[in-house]
């Protein structure tokens, strides 16, 4: 397991909440209004902390009809621990954690271009949306980079903006949303700060 992942799960460990959301998970699976009310906290702050956790590969999801239910992910926590006692006590191989980071960049950097390269056409139109997972979050970013932070967009206006890439503006629409790209309060949208995005960096 790679030094920034292993860093990027104990930053995330550091918030007390997301602790507790573990916890709580590990007695067994709940949906988010659940957690919410087991931890006093509004729905979209339990949100946020589930998106993070889920994003970091701690926690599995699983939609029954319109409930969506947490569980742990109990072998990545293991992998983690492991690998963090293997690289503090020197059983990492003797990687330079610096040389590690540097690779590490350039390697998604290589996919994002790739990936870009692959679904966009040369007049910036998206071919088709990627059934991969990551290759997904990386073109749903690099669209909604395009927005403008602050500004209050009315549906129709999304939709027309998503239809100068692709035809499917529904489903584009509602994975800006699914994935806290942007929030929506009766019909109006606006993009979330962007550490609340789904990160493709960290799937």
């Amino acid at each position: 397991m790679q030094l920034e992942k292993i860093v990027n799960v104990h930053k995330l460990l550091g918030d007390p909440n997301r602790m507790r959301i573990l916890m709580l998970l590990g007695r067994g699976e709940l949906h988010g209004q659940a957690l919410a009310g087991k931890l006093s906290l509004s729905q979209p702050t339990v949100t946020h902390h589930i998106s993070k956790l889920r994003n970091a590969s701690l926690i599995h999801e699983r939609r029954d009809k319109n409930t969506i239910y947490f569980s742990l992910n109990p072998e990545f926590i293991r992998q983690v621990h492991q690998a963090s006692e293997a690289f503090i006590f020197g059983k990492g191989g003797g990687e330079d954690p610096m040389e590690m980071k540097e690779t590490d960049e350039t390697k998604k950097m290589k996919l994002k271009t790739s990936v870009i390269n692959n679904f966009f056409t040369k007049e910036g139109r998206l071919s088709q949306i990627p059934a991969q997972y990551k290759k997904k979050l990386i073109v749903l970013e690099h669209l909604v980079q395009k927005l403008e932070p602050g500004r209050e967009y009315q549906e129709k206006e999304i939709n027309q903006f998503i239809q100068q890439y692709h035809e499917d503006y529904a489903t584009i629409r509602r994975e800006f949303i699914m994935h806290q790209y942007m929030y929506r309060d009766n019909g109006v949208y606006v993009l979330n700060p962007r550490e609340m995005w789904t990160n493709w960096e960290q799937v």
